[in-house]
């Protein structure tokens, strides 16, 4: 089927109402949960062909998440979707006030490579609980999961509901020419201005997740043994292929060494080798010669060693990095670390200030006037105090960046929200209305109507 007809065909069944009945969208992320867990296997070897990722790591990080949005929103779905009560000013009484929250129509999930499970269906399960058909198109760069997914769900779902397409550049380009009620992009800033563009030609309203240089800051009071354990799974997780990962270390000058010393303890007790299971590999040549060669040898303080064969670099430590250097200038999306250093923790907050908003942001320290510093001075998306990444596994909190790493969040509610529309409804009696607001007007009126405006 062109996928013309299929985004066509969504949009005529959305408009027979079936998929705004509570029982129809239970009934198919039900069937959709048994699906995953039936099908594991296949997802396990999919995903470990694509750039061998454990089955432990592919269930934590993806998985997990998945079942757990499935869940919740079985769980929660009716009190979600029930209309919520809203306060009634004096100038409408008597009335009361409701918030409808209704589906969109038919949307459209762009998905990414890094997490090519979790970051294509956390989305398409939020749209579909929201009561909306959707189309995804997982990342061609992670191809095995993109045939998995493809062959669950188009195998399984009619695709007049749900459907995935396949393809790259140009089939990617061939959905933005269409029009969607809602565009959910995850991946690169620079991608999701095209997507924004392109949404902008239909008025279509969009979720974009993007990226950024998420700093992690330690300051001379952290529990620096917690610290780095923290710090070192949360880089080298995925071997650094995480939006949320700490793109670069600001640590306090009187505890760089020591701290130092913890990040290659933790590396080497991680044992994040060639062929370890804890450690995937790059995803593709392109993205490992980047990453090759923003390693300035002279600054490896710890690693700097790569194996193109295999597509691995070992997790690296740059030492003495200055912000005007290569690494400094993008966002990694890799097993690269460098670290900066500051003396004054508000001197290094004003610095990261003047940098774009990232994605994340963490801050290590037991001092209570530097917490309250990093939460109210320093805009991101979300993040963590004492912990990196962790903030994604609480689906109460909205997960988003804000700026340049992204606008509009999910997870949760807030997931719910973002495939819906919040209509609002004011009905009144019949009875009891003064005519002032009424004409023929008069000086009399307009006094009263002050009062009441």
């Amino acid at each position: 089927m062109e996928i013309e007809k299929i985004v066509q065909s969504q949009g005529a069944f959305f408009k027979t109402q079936q998929t705004k009945s509570l029982a129809f969208r239970k009934m198919y992320l039900e069937k959709l949960r048994e699906l995953i867990i039936s099908n594991e296997n296949l997802l396990y070897e999919a995903i470990y062909k694509d750039f061998g990722k454990s089955q432990f790591d592919t269930f934590t990080t993806e998985i997990s998440f998945i079942l757990n949005d499935i869940n919740y929103y079985l769980k929660n779905l009716k009190s979600l979707s029930s209309p919520k009560k809203a306060g009634t000013n004096l100038v409408n009484q008597l009335g009361n006030s409701k918030i409808y929250f209704e589906p969109l129509g038919t949307t459209l999930v762009i998905g990414a490579w890094n997490y090519p499970y979790q970051l294509s269906l956390s989305p398409v399960i939020a749209a579909m609980a929201a009561g909306n058909c959707c189309i995804l198109k997982p990342s061609e760069i992670a191809e095995n999961t993109m045939k998995a997914m493809s062959a669950i769900i188009n195998e399984n779902f009619p695709p007049e509901y749900v459907y995935v397409y396949e393809g790259g550049i140009e089939e990617t380009t061939t959905l933005l020419q269409l029009k969607f009620d809602k565009i959910f992009f995850t991946g690169s800033t620079k991608v999701g201005k095209i997507v924004y563009k392109a949404a902008a030609e239909h008025l279509t309203p969009v979720v974009l997740e993007l990226g950024g240089k998420s700093p992690a800051i330690v300051t001379k009071d952290a529990n620096l043994d917690v610290a780095a354990k923290r710090i070192v799974w949360g880089k080298f997780l995925n071997a650094g292929q995480t939006c949320v990962a700490p793109d670069y270390l600001f640590v306090e000058e009187s505890i760089q060494e020591q701290f130092l010393e913890m990040l290659r303890k933790y590396i080497h007790e991680f044992k994040y080798k060639p062929d370890s299971e804890q450690y995937p590999r790059i995803i593709n040549q392109r993205n490992f010669h980047r990453l090759v060669q923003l390693i300035d040898k002279e600054k490896v303080y710890f690693g700097g060693n790569y194996n193109e064969e295999n597509l691995y670099i070992e997790p690296t430590i740059l030492n003495n990095v200055e912000w005007n250097d290569a690494v400094m200038q993008e966002e990694i999306f890799g097993p690269v670390l460098p670290v900066l250093s500051f003396r004054n923790f508000n001197t290094a907050l004003n610095t990261i200030l003047e940098l774009e908003k990232p994605l994340a942001a963490y801050l290590f320290t037991n001092k209570q006037e530097e917490k309250e510093l990093f939460t109210k001075k320093l805009s991101f998306g979300g993040g963590c105090i004492n912990d990196t990444i962790m903030h994604l596994s609480n689906d109460n909190l909205p997960f988003g960046g804000v700026g340049s790493s992204g606008t509009g969040s999910y997870h949760g509610k807030f997931g719910f929200e973002a495939f819906s529309h919040q209509k609002s409804i004011l009905e009144k009696t019949t009875w009891g209305e003064p005519n002032i607001k009424y004409p023929p007007y008069s000086d009399k009126k307009l006094s009263w109507i002050k009062r009441l405006l």
